[in-house]
């Protein structure tokens, strides 16, 4: 079948689905857009706008977008699904896939986290699932803002598993470079290391650019990466490089003075100034975050191995205490952060 011939559904169309979505429809692929119904009715109503960091601005007219919220019309007409929903809603959409999707279809996770693939093997019996990985970050426009523009406020190349040889083909178009590789635990690790920052973004309220240029904040992402590299490594795990570093360099990086780091890193800085992180955008709407498979994933793996994780158990149940109280971002400070429960009490 020819790259045109081929329908993609993008399982979960919220930021990263919308632009991975929107760069495909416009290199004329045929691409059906499964989202929550916010999201339908905006793309209904005042189309797609896709930008990013490069300069690009594009726009897809309603009448261009087939967009759906019913798994049951969009997933038996798929040669490709890509699946973007949070890890939490990986098993649901796994039992979606199954029951309304051709067997013969590829599904792709393009999620955060290091076991969602599997999480979609478990459920789908044999089905060829591949393990994917999205670098960059996404900014949706504000609800209301028409049309919804999603922005790649950040660089990078989407790793997809090898295993289907026109996959990179049919999925590599203007603004979403795709590449295969060999080892993606390798790479999934790797990035789970950077995506300890998420929880760091969400609970400062800060933007990206602005949290990973204060030193304080990055002593923090620093002792988290510490932490999750001796357990990876009595765990026998290898993560790839991070923006072209040896992982066990990046917590030095990070530790340098700002105007040095700034120096040395400038491809990491390269951000747009609005850019925060998905964690940040739950708390903001009141959602489940990722915690349970960002730092959560850290802290089994550190269980499991017998090693110490004391700051990433922290940070994660100051993430979980704010998903309780359903007000946002709480806006702490580097030293709240690193405060013990008991001087957070006293304060």
């Amino acid at each position: 079948m020819a790259e045109g011939d081929k329908t993609i559904v993008i399982a979960g169309a919220g930021s990263i689905g919308c632009y991975a979505g929107g760069c495909l429809a416009l290199a004329g692929r045929r691409v059906i857009l499964l989202a929550r119904p916010r999201v339908e009715a905006a793309l209904r109503q005042g189309g797609l706008r896709v930008s990013d960091l490069d300069g690009h601005d594009r726009s897809l007219k309603p009448e261009a977008l087939v967009v759906t919220t019913d798994p049951a019309v969009a997933l038996p007409k798929a040669d490709v699904i890509l699946v973007t929903v949070k890890s939490g809603a990986t098993t649901e959409m796994a039992a979606l896939i199954k029951a309304h999707a051709h067997p013969d279809a590829v599904v792709v996770s393009l999620q955060n986290g290091v076991d969602n693939a599997d999480r979609l093997r478990a459920g789908l019996d044999g089905r060829t699932v591949l393990a994917g990985m999205v670098p960059f970050n996404v900014v949706q426009s504000p609800d209301g803002e028409l049309p919804l523009r999603v922005h790649r406020a950040s660089d990078g190349k989407v790793m997809v598993e090898d295993g289907d040889a026109g996959l990179i083909g049919l999925l590599g178009v203007e603004g979403l470079a795709v590449e295969a590789h060999g080892d993606m635990q390798a790479v999934l690790w790797g990035k789970l290391l950077m995506n300890l920052n998420n929880a760091l973004v969400a609970l400062s309220g800060l933007p990206l650019a602005s949290e990973l240029a204060d030193r304080r904040w990055r002593l923090i992402l620093a002792g988290q990466i510490d932490e999750a590299l001796q357990a990876m490594n009595a765990s026998g795990i290898a993560p790839a490089r991070i923006a072209g570093l040896r992982p066990a360099l990046l917590p030095k990086v990070l530790r340098l003075p700002d105007w040095l780091f700034r120096l040395v890193v400038r491809r990491m800085l390269a951000i747009a100034p609005e850019a925060r992180s998905s964690m940040w955008d739950d708390l903001q709407r009141g959602r489940p975050t990722e915690i349970d498979d960002l730092q959560g994933a850290i802290l089994r793996l550190a269980e499991k191995a017998g090693t110490s994780a004391p700051l990433t158990k922290r940070v994660a149940a100051l993430v979980r205490t704010a998903e309780q109280k359903k007000r946002g971002p709480p806006g702490l400070t580097p030293e709240q952060v690193n405060a013990r429960p008991d001087d957070r009490r006293s304060g």
